[in-house]
């Protein structure tokens, strides 16, 4: 009976095999699992980066374009918009003796109600002859000056428009408590969005060295910019 396989099939590969060895390919190392406080570190940086951006989104975006709304202001000639009138309010609201009897509230209300004054009452000035009330807003202002001798007052309203507005809200400038508490939760939210990008960036291996690079030479040039060119 014949043997299988034959001697000289064997023979034959066994020759190939050492005229051409087979090429074993190195095994690479597993790559080491990241560990928890790494991952979750990461995963939880990029859900506060994505979810804070896109919530602050419209208000980041309004301070940049108003930024440069604010620095160019010439660029951005509204029109001012003045308007003067003339009335009176109860002489018996106003000519007392006791300046803490002047009916403030009173003359306050009938300036908004009759003649659409807006803005906060930033002062309510009383003096021997007598009374001035101004209201402030953004892009807005009005004054109020009324006798005490016979309640008659003059009024006049100015009305900066679009791009004052704008930046006076950028500012912060008579634009009321509320306003101001959206301000500082915004610079919160854009520290936290610039802080959670760092540290993502700083777990890239592959661009954490050029991205930290060109951090630093953003700082210096804003640097130089400054002992330079500030006076």
């Amino acid at each position: 009976m014949l043997k299988w396989p034959p001697h000289h099939l064997i023979t034959a590969k066994r020759l190939m095999e050492t005229i051409n060895p087979v090429q074993h390919k190195p095994v690479k190392d597993a790559k080491k699992p990241k560990s928890a406080w790494k991952k979750g570190t990461i995963t939880f940086s990029r859900w506060v980066h994505i979810y804070l951006s896109m919530l602050s989104f419209v208000v980041v975006l309004f301070f940049a374009v108003t930024g440069l709304t604010l620095n160019h202001a010439e660029w951005f000639d509204g029109k001012q918009v003045e308007k003067k009138y003339k009335g009176a309010v109860p002489a018996a609201w106003v000519k007392v003796r006791d300046t803490a009897q002047i009916k403030k509230l009173e003359i306050v209300e009938l300036l908004r109600k009759n003649y659409g004054i807006k803005g906060y009452v930033s002062d309510f000035i009383i003096q021997d002859d007598q009374c001035s009330v101004s209201f402030k807003g953004p892009g807005y202002s009005a004054d109020a000056f009324i006798s005490r001798k016979d309640g008659k007052f003059q009024l006049s309203e100015l009305r900066l428009g679009v791009v004052a507005v704008l930046n006076d809200l950028h500012k912060g400038r008579d634009s009321g408590a509320g306003w101001s508490w959206l301000i500082d939760v915004s610079a919160v939210f854009l520290t936290l969005v610039s802080l959670t990008g760092l540290i993502m960036l700083c777990f890239l291996k592959k661009k954490r060295v050029n991205g930290i690079i060109l951090l630093i030479i953003g700082g210096a040039i804003c640097c130089l910019i400054y002992w330079i060119f500030v006076p």
